[in-house]
């Protein structure tokens, strides 16, 4: 049995440089495979293995580091997430480019959460992720920010500036990126911000197909996942690029010197239309390329 961890830590780390190396060797002797990344500000990592290893993984960091608050997100593997092993040290463990935030917002509990969209209280749900994620799903009602890149965060100022004095919630995969997306608001003069604690991920475990529709993108071999889907309740939010009918799974163009948009949604008659192009031009140009 494989499974997926989902993990992050904002805590001061002195030395990157020795974290990782102590990382590189533990996940190879557990034959781990992910993608972490290091900074002085944290750690953020997504790696699968054996239930067993996982569990040792969790163990080492407990002991290593003190992670004993660390709200690790597990999921079911299938040894394929992943290819190999990926770590690396940055300057941010999630990139905002934005000189350091001093604060962030309160944590709300997904049980919370959920009692306040049940309740009807007023409160203004705001989707801190990348335009591609929020195109296979999202939370009913909730403000889409305009991000490409979540580089983009100062864009999302003027779209919320008449609710710095509103309560606003906000929300992404596993909680890193609400960190700084959250403490953001707050420092530019928001009232009242709280943030999604375990992320979307967790939301959806606890309640399937109530209030997030659709699929959550990850960045591993999955790409999409999603709870209980043969449930009726559960929606295709997503839509075919080229016919716009329901689909929700993504493929990457086969021009490799794509410069368009590389990771795109088809369904399977449009895809093998476009024999697996993002579009006419992209197919046309590659064979000029390789002509």
């Amino acid at each position: 049995m494989f499974q997926i961890l989902l993990f992050y830590k904002y805590f001061a780390i002195e030395d990157p440089h020795q974290v990782l190396t102590h990382h590189q060797k533990l996940c190879q002797d557990l034959n781990l495979k992910g993608r972490i990344i290091v900074a002085k500000e944290g750690i953020n990592g997504t790696i699968e293995g054996k239930l067993k290893d996982t569990r040792k993984y969790i163990k080492s960091l407990i002991k290593d580091y003190g992670f004993l608050e660390i709200d690790f997100k597990k999921s079911s593997g299938n040894g394929l997430a992943f290819k190999d092993l990926s770590i690396k040290v940055r300057s941010e463990i999630v990139s905002s480019y934005q000189s350091k935030i001093s604060s962030t917002g309160k944590y709300l509990s997904p049980e919370d959460l959920h009692d306040w969209i049940k309740s009807n209280k007023k409160f203004y749900l705001v989707d801190m992720r990348n335009d591609y994620e929020q195109a296979v799903g999202y939370f009913q009602s909730s403000l889409l920010a305009p991000f490409k890149n979540f580089r983009d965060l100062p864009k999302v100022l003027p779209v919320l500036e008449s609710l710095k004095d509103q309560t606003i919630v906000t929300v992404c995969t596993g909680g890193v990126r609400c960190e700084k997306a959250s403490g953001f608001l707050v420092d530019n003069g928001f009232s009242d911000v709280w943030q999604l604690f375990g992320g979307i991920v967790s939301y959806m475990e606890r309640y399937p197909n109530e209030d997030f529709l659709g699929k959550l993108y990850v960045f591993d071999g999955r790409i999409t996942m999603g709870f209980n889907i043969e449930d009726p309740k559960h929606q295709i939010v997503g839509k075919c690029g080229i016919c716009q009918k329901p689909a929700d799974t993504y493929y990457d163009c086969k021009n490799i010197y794509c410069s368009g948009k590389r990771h795109f949604i088809r369904c399977l008659k449009c895809l093998n239309q476009d024999q697996g192009y993002c579009s006419k031009d992209c197919q046309n140009s590659y064979f000029q390329t390789i002509a």
